[in-house]
């Protein structure tokens, strides 16, 4: 069944849906979100930084702004035939539409504009100032989006003081969890290098691997934190490791490896990697270490915004969320070290980056709703 629904946020999650932005491409999502918010007294710039198009509208020039955030980009469908119909066809079935994006995070940003439209259409002289962010490259390198804009905001003395990102934060049921921070991502490219040899001579080689091991093991033993009262405990996983030429009778000259670390902010970036160099400087081992920051840990703490979030989830369902750090990155790493209070809700990520990602019907407008509960909650 591909009938649209009688509502104007669905009808517009499925417009969204049709346009294949894939990252870092628009394919003109935030063309149609701009037509409306234009009618509704919004300036709209659109900042182009290489191939990634971004959004930013405002409406208002009076402090306190609050800013609605997200992406138009989504990830690739993957092999098309494996969907059970086309990923950039808005299906609907049982209760659900299913397209890629739909969840993760078309629904959001359909919810956002329909909720702005009602909340003017009730509030035109509300106080302060409504915004929204919205960037192609979230799922992509994330380097020419939300962190560019930002940037480019700040040049010019332009600040924002409460975001509430659409991110599919919900893990059971809509609104079961509330994202108020996220870890730390910090990433290592290990080279070790070795001496290439015949296996039959062990003597005449120095085989990487048997180098690398001990400290892998020691890395894994390691009780990086317990977390604190925000953060779960930090995470340390190696991704990938690769030695050998691909001869059963020769050993590797060098072998390479990347890790990861989720971290609280019982750490810094810093002191991470000058911990893990010091155990890799106490065995013989010939290293190199290269570093990767994807984003350094934020929190919100308690406050207006957060109260806002969770009053706006419980009128709508009748329970309390979960406030959790827990997670991967968001862009909301870019938006919280320009002293932002931030925080994330969106619908049921259970979906996201499959075959067959859908979303709830029913779910995508009571989210409407509740946007629209946290805009008045703010701005009145």
């Amino acid at each position: 069944m591909t009938t649209e629904l009688s509502d104007p946020t669905i009808d517009l999650l499925c417009d969204l849906i049709r346009r294949r932005s894939v990252t870092p491409e628009d394919a003109g999502c935030q063309e149609l979100m701009a037509e409306r918010l234009e009618k509704l007294g919004f300036t709209c710039e659109t900042m182009q930084f290489n191939d990634v198009t971004n959004l930013w509208a405002r409406r208002g020039n009076e402090a306190p702004v609050l800013c609605l955030a997200g992406h138009t980009d989504v990830v690739p469908p993957g092999n098309e035939n494996e969907w059970d119909s086309d990923p950039f066809e808005p299906v609907f079935k049982d209760g659900m539409v299913y397209g890629r994006g739909s969840a993760d995070m078309k629904s959001g940003l359909a919810a956002m504009i329909v909720a702005i439209e009602r909340f003017l259409a009730e509030n035109p002289d509300h106080a302060g100032s409504i915004a929204l962010l919205i960037t192609s490259d979230e799922e992509g390198r994330a380097r020419d989006g939300t962190l560019r804009v930002i940037d480019a905001l700040s040049e010019r003395d332009e600040h924002i003081d409460w975001c509430v990102l659409g991110e599919p934060s919900s893990q059971s049921e809509l609104g079961d969890i509330v994202r108020i921070g996220r870890r730390g991502s910090l990433s290592g490219i290990l080279t070790v290098r070795g001496v290439q040899g015949h296996v039959a001579y062990p003597q005449l080689a120095d085989n990487p691997i048997r180098r690398f091991a001990p400290v892998l093991a020691e890395l894994h033993e390691i009780v990086w934190d317990d977390g604190n009262e925000f953060f779960p405990p930090t995470s340390f996983q190696v991704v990938d490791v690769r030695a050998g030429i691909g001869a059963p009778n020769v050993t590797p000259g060098e072998l390479s490896a990347r890790f990861n670390f989720r971290y609280s902010t019982e750490w810094t970036h810093e002191s991470l990697q000058k911990k893990v160099e010091s155990v890799y400087d106490a065995h013989a081992i010939d290293y190199e270490l290269r570093w990767h920051l994807s984003g350094k840990p934020f929190l919100t703490e308690p406050g207006k915004l957060i109260d806002a979030v969770a009053q706006a989830v419980t009128e709508h369902t009748g329970q309390s969320p979960e406030l959790s750090t827990g997670g991967g990155t968001s862009d909301g790493r870019f938006i919280s070290p320009a002293g932002v209070d931030v925080v994330e809700l969106g619908p049921v990520n259970a979906s996201i980056h499959k075959i067959n990602e859908h979303v709830k019907v029913d779910d995508v407008i009571t989210l409407t709703g509740m946007y629209k509960r946290i805009i008045e909650l703010m701005l009145l």
